[in-house]
């Protein structure tokens, strides 16, 4: 058996990586995304476990997905895999990806934005709308700016086109 399958939230580094999205959303926020433990490892199991989605991307021009929790793996209906190779703007239909660029040019201007609506689309074709999102920049122990983040708990499916 695959351990990484059992234990997703423990590969790719995403325990170190996830402290960093935990501890950037605290100092914008001012509060927890999930409650802490002190343990890297469970924090990692407690975001992978959200019932939310919680996603971020890195800070490339043309930043690359590198975290989904089990709820981003159901709803753009993807595995860990080949979420690790896709680039974020492929979660938005072609027709959307300006605004979706909008909006992140917000949030590296703003540190965050909490109000955020947006059609997104499944590797499927699914299409859904999002709503109530909070997208935020994430900053490293040193300040060095390494990408975004984005959590909502309210979508939509939409009609099929």
């Amino acid at each position: 058996m695959n351990p990484s399958l059992d234990t997703p939230w423990l590969e790719h580094g995403w325990p170190a990586h996830l402290q960093i999205l935990l501890d950037s959303y605290r100092k914008l926020l001012g509060e927890d995304l999930v409650p802490r433990s002190g343990d890297p490892n469970e924090d990692a199991k407690r975001v992978y476990d959200a019932p939310r989605v919680i996603v971020s991307h890195t800070a490339a021009d043309d930043p690359v997905l590198n975290f989904g929790n089990r709820k981003v793996l159901e709803l753009w209906e993807i595995d860990v895999e080949t979420l690790l190779k896709t680039p974020s703007r492929h979660t938005a239909e072609p027709m959307h990806r300006d605004e979706r660029a909008r909006l992140l040019e917000r949030t590296t201007r703003d540190g965050y934005v909490d109000d955020y609506q947006g059609i997104r689309i499944s590797t499927t074709g699914r299409r859904f709308q999002i709503e109530q999102a909070i997208v935020w920049n994430l900053t490293d122990a040193a300040g060095n700016h390494v990408g975004q983040a984005a959590t909502f708990d309210h979508w939509t499916f939409l009609e099929a086109k």
